[in-house]
């Protein structure tokens, strides 16, 4: 992201793909304060996820375990323009989405380590945490599956005449699957208040999203009518613009839409994973477009905000991290009791 074009921050890229030409809402240029808050969020992302990576080499994290780093700027830029009341729910690669929702590190962190402490009282883990107060309605670890409850989430707002839109993430592997079609028809049918965020990482698990998916994955809506757009994802305004153009769609009663945001994951598909199917140079060049670097230079640049400010705030998120990760490992595992409630509620 040059200067020149982040000092026009919100504007829409004409360049960009897309099959919709009726939307001409106003984008604004971001005050200061919203800047800051921006990289505030996203750098919140990166050091929370490689705390995450530091305990699961520690053996303090079990399972599976997906860390988010590179692609903090599509949850970032779409939840800056979401209100009160709207709906998430994402993949297994989720933690971001946690932490843009406003749910507690500490909750987050101690559910990774399988504490009492965290979100699912330890149950869930990092696949399946939740929290009805923030609207955040889980990490799914069946691909696709998410998609699926995004669109029955949106129905739960259409009904209600809540005015609120369900964000529902997905991955580019998962955009291949058979229950997204179905959503897709259902959803443009009833016209609901959804809106399909695509995170094409150009990788499913280890094959290129050039080699496991045909065409462009947000065009996959055009046969039933749903518009759709592909996003810069390492341009946090570049989402940031296009999200609020089609929430301000959905929000008037139009139905879904889709947004396939350009992204990529610097680590492995999960912390198992060499990611041996990637060259070096291919990853250094994709760190090159880091969206953290990015706005911290903008910010240095063309708000002449200086770099010790910046490195105050890298140092209160690092301690902000640091209590999160102590309170994850002082919170007390469930005793093996607790193995058979939240199993059953009689109704």
């Amino acid at each position: 992201m040059s200067a020149s074009k982040a000092k026009k921050t919100g504007k829409p890229n004409k360049n960009k793909k897309s099959n919709v030409s009726h939307i001409s809402n106003s984008n604004p240029e971001p005050t200061l304060d919203e800047v800051k808050e921006l990289y505030h969020d996203m750098l919140l992302i990166r050091r929370f996820e490689e705390k995450a990576g530091q305990l699961y080499g520690m053996g303090l994290i079990g399972g599976f375990c997906h860390l988010y780093i590179g692609q903090e700027a599509v949850v970032t830029g779409i939840q800056s323009v979401q209100i009160e009341g709207d709906s998430v729910v994402t993949t297994y690669r989720d933690h971001g989405h946690m932490l843009s929702c406003g749910m507690d590190p500490k909750g987050v962190m101690a559910e990774l380590t399988g504490r009492e402490g965290g979100y699912s009282r330890g149950k869930g883990g990092s696949m399946h945490m939740f929290s009805q107060e923030k609207k955040f309605f889980g990490g799914h670890g069946i691909v696709g599956a998410s998609t699926s409850i995004g669109t029955g989430m949106a129905f739960t707002h259409k009904y209600n005449e809540d005015g609120n839109v369900a964000i529902s993430y997905c991955g580019d592997g998962a955009a291949n699957q058979g229950q997204v079609a179905e959503c897709y028809n259902m959803a443009a049918l009833w016209k609901l208040p959804i809106l399909y965020v695509i995170e094409n990482n150009q990788y499913g698990m280890g094959t290129s999203a050039a080699r496991h998916a045909a065409g462009q994955l947000y065009a996959r809506g055009q046969g039933y009518g749903i518009p759709g757009e592909q996003v810069d994802g390492m341009d946090v305004f570049a989402v940031q613009a296009a999200a609020r153009q089609a929430l301000d769609y959905i929000r008037t009663g139009n139905g879904p839409y889709i947004l396939e945001v350009l992204t990529y994951r610097f680590r492995g598909h999960s912390m198992s994973d060499p990611a041996n199917y990637r060259t070096k140079d291919e990853v250094e060049a994709q760190k090159n477009q880091d969206p953290i670097n990015q706005l911290k230079e903008l910010m240095m640049n063309d708000f002449d905000i200086p770099e010790e400010e910046l490195k105050k705030i890298d140092k209160e998120i690092k301690a902000r991290i640091k209590e999160a990760a102590e309170f994850a490992q002082e919170s007390p595992e469930l005793p093996p009791e607790d193995l058979w409630t939240d199993v059953l509620v009689e109704v």
